[in-house]
């Protein structure tokens, strides 16, 4: 556990690699800082898990497979269910944690917390409905049987930007299905997850289930720690969190073991606005889209694609909003916080120069403010072409591009003009071209007239290169399932 002498929100949390139900320091000592992006200042070390961590882990998860395969899905569900309401009992203090570690508003980071600990309630309650099936056969000669089966020990790797829903969104459907797990936590997040983990270790000792169904090793390098257990024999699943490029690569490693992989990858989310759309829901819609966590989410607004009738007063309406929000430290009660670290900035001040350089102009922002801190002032962009670097990537900050169209078709083709397709957006007030917008966009998840996609109870994951599989709803748990067929 970490001294007394540190700030509060990390004072009592785990900062070392747990293995078999024990937090212990990484094999050689090594630790990594942690630090808070609204200050800068170092909250604590973490043990600086290796190879050899990795190893303990997998063959933790690897001795723990068969037992917690034969537990009751009874049981799972009550352990399920029992480290959901220790999650939510414990809110305030997750939520200040969450903002000590990456930044976000308080109250954002409360509503994190919530949704988090939606997936164990959830998945607690799908762990004893996992699907089967018993039937004759068609030509009646015998009977067909449909059995599920856990896949076996899975390695989760989570992203900094949601540290306690992204972790409970794959550890809820793993354990539901009979998984164990070895975590390995964001480098400049790892303080949340790593609570979550000691919840759920809690609960497990607390029912004498086995230790190794949970297990976590934070590192500060990726690669030293997952890629050996991609390679092992003994792990049939991983689950990543994270960027296309990252999740290319993942993908390369795992072929060769043939490996069972969900991918939840990069985004670039259109936020269409129609001719006939409610002006003033698009605006409010588009706030909640777009700075959500300071604009560094995944399924957050990238491109705000609007009626050339509707774009500069859109633009306007917008900037007014963004304007008038407060932006500091998440403990103080702004309304936006900072970006995760010093290259977050400093891609977003790059992608806002290369717009303006083509002819877009700042209505709102534009710029960091003064004073220590990795801040940028939400930023509105109009007139932005559609060639623009912030249009064409992700941008992961609170920057909002306003790209004018004048046609549905021409709509339709901006907003698949891009080789992802996680999350879109779309206003209008005629049925029809909604219905046809749910159609025609290359998404995984569609939001008409509505600024936010995500519930634990829905399937989360996208098309394209915005990855493989599905998280959250009935689909999470297919995820950690393999079926087996028997004729009898």
């Amino acid at each position: 556990m970490t001294a007394t002498t540190l700030p509060a929100p990390v004072r009592d949390v785990p900062t070392q690699v747990l293995v078999d139900g024990r937090w212990r320091p990484a094999a050689g000592g090594a630790t990594f800082e942690v630090t808070d992006p609204a200050t800068e200042e170092v909250l604590t070390t973490v043990a600086d898990g290796t190879a050899e961590d990795g190893e303990a882990a997998l063959a933790a998860a690897h001795a723990a497979a068969p037992a917690w395969a034969a537990t009751a899905p009874r049981d799972r569900s009550e352990l399920l269910r029992a480290c959901y309401e220790d999650v939510v009992e414990r809110t305030d203090e997750l939520a200040a944690l969450i903002t000590a570690e990456g930044g976000k508003p308080l109250a954002e980071s409360r509503a994190e917390v919530t949704y988090g600990a939606e997936f164990l309630r959830w998945f607690a309650e799908e762990a004893v409905r996992a699907p089967g099936l018993s039937r004759t056969a068609p030509a009646g000669a015998n009977q067909q049987l449909v059995q599920r089966r856990p896949v076996g020990p899975a390695l989760l790797i989570t992203p900094w930007n949601f540290p306690i829903a992204m972790a409970t969104r794959k550890i809820g459907p793993a354990l539901a299905a009979g998984c164990p797990v070895v975590v390995k936590p964001a480098q400049l997040t790892p303080l949340t997850t790593m609570a979550v983990a000691e919840i759920v270790r809690a609960q497990l000792e607390r029912r004498g289930l086995p230790a190794g169904v949970i297990n976590v090793v934070p590192t500060s390098s990726a690669r030293r720690v997952t890629g050996p257990l991609i390679d092992d024999p003994r792990l049939r699943k991983l689950s990543f969190t994270g960027s296309t490029e990252v999740g290319r690569r993942l993908l390369e490693q795992a072929a060769a073991q043939v490996l069972n992989c969900s991918m939840e990858l990069g985004g670039n989310a259109p936020f269409v606005v129609f001719a006939d759309a409610d002006l003033d829901a698009a605006v409010d819609g588009a706030v909640v889209a777009k700075l959500r966590n300071g604009g560094q989410s995944c399924v957050g607004a990238n491109r705000f694609l609007v009626h050339s009738s509707l774009a500069e007063e859109f633009a306007a309406r917008l900037a007014d909003r963004f304007t008038a929000l407060s932006v500091g430290p998440g403990a103080d009660g702004h309304d936006v916080g900072p970006l995760i670290d010093a290259a977050a900035v400093d891609k977003v001040a790059e992608l806002v120069d290369d717009a303006t350089g083509r002819g877009a102009r700042v209505l709102a922002g534009g710029r960091r403010p003064e004073g220590r801190g990795h801040f940028y002032l939400p930023t509105v962009l109009a007139g932005t072409p559609a060639d623009a670097r912030c249009v064409t990537e992700e941008i992961f900050g609170p920057v909002a591009p306003v790209v004018a169209f004048d046609d549905v078709d021409e709509a339709f083709t901006l907003a698949n003009d891009t080789p992802f397709g996680l999350a879109a957006y779309a206003y209008t007030r005629d049925v029809g071209l909604a219905l046809r917008a749910t159609h025609e966009i290359e998404a995984g998840m569609i939001g008409i007239n509505r600024g936010m996609v995500s519930d634990a109870s829905a399937p989360f994951g996208g098309v394209k290169q915005s990855g493989l599989g599905r998280e959250g709803g009935a689909a999470g748990l297919e995820e950690y399932l393999e079926t087996v067929y028997v004729a009898l």
